[in-house]
């Protein structure tokens, strides 16, 4: 596994992404869902941050299709990475430690001791959750091929017999002597370490014995040797700040000179044994362990995840079997009753510009929503809300759907609308995903109407995969014209709200029930005549 080993790209690929828009992100509800994925705020942001870098790459989706499938699939190797997450993290803290060449010789051999055990847990630890279970992606059989060589070539066995005796023997310094020599005065002249000792001075005595031999001279003390201590300075100051200690600390680390460099010697074994490769895979480790416990959440609720099937990226297709917006089932997961309406849908060349009309509170926009959340997810190669889905990848996601009011101040709505639509259309190609949600319904119905139409012209030319939902019916009934002009994705008619006279969220291709979204309008807001006789009668 070289050191650009990735889960998210196969060997060879390299990162080219576009970046998901602030307004697609809100219009998606991307933080709402990370927010539900993980609670964590260092891992919600991991997650979004990936979220927003799309792929369209279809070996690069393909791949990390894989991975996510065998993440999925077995609990118990997800669960045993989870367990190791937290030593490949603190793995990552010690990289700084081992590297720091200031440090005295001791504490870079401690760290490196420290670094090469918690590297033998995660290395055995994930070649045992990688052996156990029958992996089939790419992605992961080459990280079990690098721990299995790292495992099988390295000299584990060895190296976990080292790192014992080496803790062992730095483990067995647990004091040392001091010995202080006198002028004639009695005054100290010079002060040294005697010897490492491998047990805890713990008799007390040696400030009691000394006050009794000065007073008796007949008991001056013959050699040099002492069976007892009482403690005559203690570190009071900050660490690195009291110089009996410093001095203390520089000598034993010189005395140990020759037993560090002996221990260093046995580890040269090693040197080329690092586990800073797999603590760059937290945050990849971490992205697909969320998801697919979140994932494996909705599926046990019996609503349907699917594994995209990747298409090239020309087609500019997708077909789609029960989709459905992912916020729907996370409302299921927090315990709120209801039921989720699936859709079949297509994009197709022949119809891959939609139209969409039907009733407030319908089902349009949370339909549109559910499309670019799609997308989104398939292309992180993850599970997507859906029966079965095959589909071409897109470029990047852009959303039009209403403005803040903090937002249209200084332009006002039509203008701020305006200037997104320019906007988008300056940067979208025809690989990318257009999303539109009641675009131009905050000017009057002929002004809306009139820039309406420019666009879906723009759209025909461009040749995105669209989803325009609107209350003006009437754009809908051109389609003959829409369709006669320059352009090689056609445009279609699709209506949602309605079944078989009754009030759904089912979609399908039909030419548009009303002839204005007037009497959408007026319901809303209870302004029709039997609404307002009503009114008037109670």
């Amino acid at each position: 596994m070289n050191e650009n080993f990735s889960l998210l790209y196969p060997e060879g690929k390299e990162p080219s992404f576009m970046t998901l828009g602030d307004e697609a992100c809100n219009d998606l509800s991307l933080e709402y869902i990370c927010e539900t994925i993980s609670e964590s705020e260092y891992e919600k942001n991991i997650i979004k941050r990936m979220m927003m870098k799309i792929e369209s790459d279809p070996e690069v989706i393909r791949y990390r299709c894989d991975v996510f499938e065998d993440v999925l699939k077995y609990p118990s190797l997800r669960n045993k990475i989870k367990e190791l997450l937290e030593q490949l993290d603190y793995l990552k803290d010690l990289e700084k430690s081992v590297k720091d060449n200031t440090a005295e010789p001791v504490w870079q051999l401690i760290n490196r001791l420290q670094e090469l055990d918690v590297y033998v847990n995660c290395i055995t630890g994930i070649n045992e959750s990688l052996t156990e279970n029958p992996i089939k992606s790419v992605g992961l059989k080459k990280m079990k091929d690098f721990v299995n060589s790292v495992y099988n070539e390295s000299g584990f066995e060895h190296l976990n017999e080292d790192i014992k005796e080496m803790m062992h023997d730095l483990g067995q310094i647990r004091s040392i002597s001091l010995g202080v020599n006198l002028d004639s005065r009695m005054r100290p002249v010079e002060v040294g370490i005697v010897s490492l000792n491998d047990e805890k001075f713990s008799r007390p005595g040696v400030l009691n014995k000394f006050l009794d031999f000065a007073s008796k001279k007949s008991e001056i003390h013959n050699g040099a040797s002492f069976d007892g201590m009482t403690k005559i300075h203690t570190v009071g100051k900050a660490a690195g700040e009291d110089p009996l200690m410093n001095n203390l600390s520089r000598v034993v680390t010189e005395m140990l000179g020759s037993t560090v460099k002996q221990l260093k010697n046995k580890l040269s074994r090693y040197v080329n044994v690092s586990g800073y490769s797999l603590t760059k895979l937290i945050p990849e480790f971490i992205f697909y362990i969320r998801w697919a416990e979140f994932c494996g959440k909705i599926m046990e609720l019996g609503v349907p995840m699917a594994k995209p099937e990747i298409l090239e990226t020309e087609r500019r297709e997708m077909t789609a079997k029960g989709i459905y917006n992912l916020k729907l089932a996370m409302q299921i997961l927090s315990g709120k009753e209801l039921d989720i309406i699936r859709n079949d849908f297509d994009f197709k060349m022949e119809n891959g510009i939609y139209i969409m009309t039907g009733p407030n509170r319908g089902g349009k926009t949370t339909f549109t929503q559910a499309v670019g959340i799609l997308f989104l997810m398939a292309q992180h190669g993850l599970y997507v809300p859906a029966e079965s889905v095959e589909l071409s990848p897109c470029d990047n996601i852009y959303t039009h759907f209403p403005a803040d009011e903090n937002q249209t101040v200084n332009l006002g709505r039509l203008g701020e609308e305006s200037k997104r639509l320019s906007e988008i259309f300056s940067v979208a190609t025809n690989k990318s995903i257009l999303l539109f949600n009641e675009s131009l319904a905050t000017t009057s119905f002929a002004e809306g109407l009139y820039i309406a139409k420019d666009v879906v012209r723009a759209l025909r030319y461009l040749g995105a995969r669209t989803i325009f939902n609107t209350h003006m019916h009437e754009l809908a009934m051109e389609l003959d014209t829409m369709n006669s002009l320059e352009g090689d994705m056609k445009v279609a008619s699709l209506i949602t709200g309605i079944h078989e006279g009754k009030r759904s969220y089912k979609v399908f291709l039909a030419p548009p029930e009303g002839v204005s979204y007037a009497k959408d309008i007026a319901e809303k807001y209870g302004v029709t005549f039997n609404q307002l006789k009503k009114s008037i009668d109670e």
